[in-house]
This record gives C-alpha cells, sequence and structure tokens, in this order.
C-alpha cells in the first residue's frame, strides 16, 4: 500500500470513528471499565512512567507524515483509541469474510486483560512548522544532544513521537505494536524501534543490566515525583503540566571486552558490589555511600560512575533522575560481534539542569571504554489522558 492510499485509509477509519467509542473506527469494542491489575490508563499523568519496567517492552519512534493540524489531531486521537482499547481488552468485531480482519490474532479470538503499559512522548521537530505549533513548544524540548564517546547513527535518533509499550509477556507488546502501527499508518510511520526486556531481580531487589550490576538502585522516592519529575506548568506551556521530559538512549555493551575485566575493576568502575548492589563501602544495596568519609576515593573511587552521576551534595541534589532502563539483544553484527546492551529511558523535569548535568559529568568515566551509545533522542511525555472523552495531546492541540 502508498503511503498516500494509508493516509487515506487513516483518515477515514479516524472520521468515522470520531467521536464514538475507543474502537468503533476499528471495528472492535471496548470495555470502560479498567479492571484490577491494569496500569491505570485515565489520569492527570501517565500512570506506566512509575512503574518498574516489567518483563518485556518495546521503544519506538515515529515520523508523523499527518499533512495538517487537522490530521495530526485526528492521529493523537486514533492512538488513545488504540492505547485505550489495548490497556481493557476486548472482543474484535467481525467485518465480514471480505474485510481484513479487525485484529492480527497474535492473542487469540479475544484481546484478553493484560498489564500493558502505553507512554507516549512527542520530539521538538514536532514543532516546526507543518503543524503551527512552534510557540506551544516545551521550552526545554530540543534535538538529542551528542556527547563525546556516541557513536550516533542517525536512522536510529531522534523522531516527532516517541511509544513505549512495556507487559509481562512478549506477545502483549508485539500485538499492541502491530495494532497501533496499523491503526496509524496513514498518519505516522516508524523511523526506529528496538525491544526491550527487564530481568528478574537476583536474587532479589533492582533487576541487573548485561553487565551484571544492578540498574536504578538510587531512583527517587514518590515523595520527590513533583520536585524531579513532572512538570508542574512554571515556565512552560499550560498544557505540559502532568508531563515529563523523557531521555531515551540506545547503548551498546561491548561484552566481550567487559567480560574479560577483573571483577575488582568492575566493581570500581561501577562503585558497587557486583552480587549484592552495595556501595563498595556499604553491605547493602541500599545503603548510602559516604563519600564524605572518603574524600579522596580510597574505597569508593573518584572515578566511578555512581559518584560522578549521583555526588550527593545539595548542589547536585535537583539533578537526580527517574530511571526507567530495560535491556536488549539484537543478536550479532556483522563482524559476529554480541550486539546487546542498555534501552537507557529517564524521565524528569528539565533536560539541561537534570540528565545533561549527570552526563557531562560522566564524560571520561571509566566505563566509556565498555559501552557505546548509538541512538535514541528527547521527547515530552505527555500529560495523561483523564478521562474516555480526552485523548493524548488535546491541551497541546486545542
Amino acid at each position: 500500500m502508498t503511503t498516500e492510499s494509508s493516509r487515506r485509509s487513516f483518515l477515514r477509519r479516524t472520521v468515522v470513528g470520531a467521536g464514538v467509542t475507543a474502537a468503533a473506527g476499528f471495528g472492535m469494542t471496548a470495555s470502560a471499565s479498567e479492571e484490577p491489575g491494569t496500569v491505570a490508563f485515565h489520569g492527570p499523568k501517565q500512570a506506566a512512567i512509575l512503574r518498574q519496567p516489567p518483563a518485556q517492552s518495546i521503544v519506538a519512534s515515529f515520523d508523523v507524515v499527518a499533512e495538517n493540524r487537522a490530521e495530526l489531531t485526528q492521529l493523537f486521537q486514533e492512538i488513545t483509541d488504540r492505547a485505550r482499547f489495548l490497556t481493557n481488552g476486548g472482543a474484535p468485531a467481525a467485518l465480514g469474510i471480505t474485510a481484513p480482519p479487525a485484529d492480527s490474532g497474535v492473542l487469540g479470538p479475544v484481546v484478553p486483560h493484560s498489564d500493558l503499559g502505553v507512554i507516549v512522548g512527542v520530539g521538538s521537530s514536532l514543532f516546526d512548522g507543518r503543524y503551527g505549533l512552534a510557540d506551544r513548544k516545551p521550552k526545554k524540548l530540543k534535538p538529542m544532544t551528542m556527547f563525546p564517546n556516541d557513536a550516533l547513527d542517525a536512522p536510529q535518533c531522534h523522531g516527532d513521537l516517541s511509544l513505549t509499550l512495556s507487559a509481562g509477556d512478549t506477545d502483549t507488546v508485539l500485538h499492541a505494536m502491530r495494532d497501533i502501527a496499523r491503526a496509524t499508518r496513514g498518519g505516522m510511520q516508524l523511523r526506529w524501534k528496538i525491544n526491550g526486556f527487564s530481568s528478574p531481580s537476583r536474587p532479589s531487589g533492582t533487576p541487573r543490566n548485561l553487565m551484571g550490576f544492578k540498574d536504578g538502585t538510587a531512583n527517587p522516592g514518590e515523595s520527590e515525583m513533583d520536585r524531579l519529575v513532572w512538570v508542574s506548568g512554571a515556565g512552560e506551556p499550560a498544557w505540559t503540566t502532568g508531563g515529563s521530559y523523557q531521555v531515551i538512549r540506545l547503548i551498546r555493551m561491548l561484552v566481550e571486552f567487559w567480560d574479560r575485566v577483573s571483577i575488582a575493576e568492575q566493581e570500581n568502575m561501577f562503585g558497587r558490589r557486583r552480587d549484592t548492589g552495595a556501595p563498595l563501602d556499604g553491605a547493602s544495596e541500599k545503603d548510602e555511600p559516604r563519600y564524605a568519609d572518603d574524600p579522596i576515593g580510597t574505597v569508593i573511587p573518584l572515578t566511578s560512575h555512581i559518584r560522578k552521576a549521583n555526588p550527593r551534595t545539595p548542589e547536585t541534589d535537583g539533578q537526580r533522575i527517574l530511571r526507567r532502563a530495560v535491556n536488549y539483544d539484537r543478536g550479532v553484527d556483522a563482524n559476529g560481534n554480541l550486539d546487546m546492551g542498555l534501552v537507557f529511558t529517564c524521565y524528569q523535569q528539565d533536560l539541561e539542569r537534570q540528565f545533561e548535568a549527570v552526563q557531562k559529568r560522566l564524560i571520561g568515566e571509566p566505563l566509556v571504554d565498555y559501552i557505546s551509545p548509538f541512538g535514541g533522542g528527547y521527547f515530552f511525555a505527555l500529560p495523561g489522558v483523564t478521562g474516555p472523552g480526552d485523548h493524548f495531546g488535546r491541551a497541546l492541540l486545542a
């Protein structure tokens, strides 16, 4: 199908579905209630941002091809309709023997209730001249900065829109990806995609990355979200309230080299014990490193990752981020090396004050010899969908 015919098909669906139930424009019926165990779809904020990543995820970026603002609005309505249906489940409608089926059938004849989480973000490129949104761009949103030691691959960077899907089962996220991509083909097209997974707690505590170390131990607590994660509207366009700046970094880990490094050197690079996750001056994962007692880095090196990333000073406290990283494995590269690593995602109020300040401190850390960032982007995670009559981006496009 050509791009133009895809766009016409997309417009017919959204026109037919406008103002009706979540799935009506798609030939599906959706339940209005959220069953126990689901990630709440309706609310002032996107709830999936706060939960620990479940076992499986997909992180993707799209280029928007809608021709005008009206079509862009239809695109966001369609994304919302599909996400609302997919997080609740329901039965595909029978469209007749000559029409394509309303659903891929990957999850069986009825889309089951599941723990699917959906996060939608917008990139700075959406605020160019195409849709008249330049004056509504979040103040800190910009293309992703390239740092020293990055090896960014342009086709795997940036995008107009980000989509993060997560669930306990692989087929749930794959089904959701196909469903949303098909529904929106005439309004947006896939730019890049990567599948991720989160390891179980082994033996307990925070899950591990593919270097064997726990990832996300020092995340801020729930009481700190308003101070560090959610945008309150101060100094920002009013519509951004309840959103958050999203950083996605695709980071390859050079695991063959890493696996030849001694455990003592690995732990010095991270500043933590590999087995327990404890800081090198502590006994358990949640122990606070005592930097004041070790001013020259005798125990926890001054160059260690945890010491550079979070010096734990009053001046750097407001630079902390909410990490939501998952692992990836893409097989082997052309040279026969393992292609695996981290889909690093984090959320914050201010890209420069938080993520970029941390990233600048990490320039030249010993770990850079074993990692190679190659893709990703900066996005703004939209405020939540407040109810059945709302949709992603409504306040932005109003």
